[in-house]
């Protein structure tokens, strides 16, 4: 096997080895979402089984004794010398090290955004848990309890008050 073949063949294999399958599916919302990420999975992992069969294995080599009792040697010869010439380049990889830099920048500010979402979602769980023990105490709340966690509102309200201003 040429070195690029197996190249793609190393590169798919560690790949399907770093994926978290699972800890993705955990992520999916929808039936939908987890059905179409289970065909995104069985496709990747039917890809990387071709992969590991077809393309790591060299290829058997040619009885060329055995074409030569049909066809003749001369023919035989001719094809064994074309094939012997031809020279499969090597792969040499110009794109990774163009864009790893970037990929790496990319994984950083994913990873910022991450950090971030995750302290926007603890706020907006604490805020919903606020409101809605707000609405279970909301019929039974006096106006000193709502402003004792309000102030703000307290001193507008006692402002319009003073200012014997009552909104119309």
């Amino acid at each position: 096997m040429s070195g690029a073949g197996k190249k793609v063949v190393d590169v798919a294999f560690k790949a399907g080895k770093n994926i978290d399958w699972e800890g993705m599916a955990k992520l999916m919302g929808s039936d939908e979402a987890r059905k179409e990420f289970s065909t995104l999975r069985r496709a990747f992992d039917e890809v990387n089984g071709q992969l590991q069969t077809k393309f790591s294995q060299e290829p058997e080599p040619i009885d060329w004794e055995y074409y030569r009792k049909g066809i003749g040697s001369r023919l035989v010869d001719i094809y064994k010398q074309a094939y012997d010439e031809i020279k499969i380049p090597q792969y040499v990889d110009n794109v990774t090290p163009q864009y790893k830099p970037k990929f790496d920048a990319l994984i950083v500010e994913l990873k910022e955004a991450e950090q971030k979402s995750l302290k926007e979602s603890d706020r907006l769980e604490k805020e919903i848990a606020d409101v809605q023990e707000l609405k279970k105490k909301l019929s039974t709340m006096t106006a000193d309890e709502y402003f004792e966690k309000h102030p703000e509102l307290k001193k507008k309200f006692d402002d319009e008050i003073r200012n014997d201003y009552w909104g119309y």
